[in-house]
């Protein structure tokens, strides 16, 4: 098992947009092969600030789910509501 932490940071007045966008882009992955759970948070000091926690079975489901088509449709509308790229990182159990 592994576990993808997505880090996002939102453009000032795009939180609303940016929620609803983003829960349907979880709401399809959790359909994923491999998907196992999925949990979102909001930095306390900085509420534009977001970060997506998902663990998958391995990190090939993860990666075929990440290069999906149908990921990748989904996510353009999210990336201009960005002010920062999005940072992913890959966490193993130790």
């Amino acid at each position: 098992m592994i576990k993808i932490m997505i880090e996002r940071h939102i453009a000032p007045t795009l939180e609303i947009p940016y929620e609803e966008r983003a829960r349907n882009v979880l709401q399809t992955a959790v359909k994923s092969p491999g998907f196992i759970s999925g949990e979102t948070y909001r930095n306390a000091q900085d509420p534009n600030h977001r970060f997506l926690i998902s663990t998958w079975r391995s990190l090939a489901d993860w990666k075929r789910w990440e290069s999906s088509l149908e990921r990748r449709v989904m996510m353009e509308p999210l990336f201009p509501m960005m002010d920062r790229e999005e940072r992913i990182t890959t966490l193993e159990f130790s």
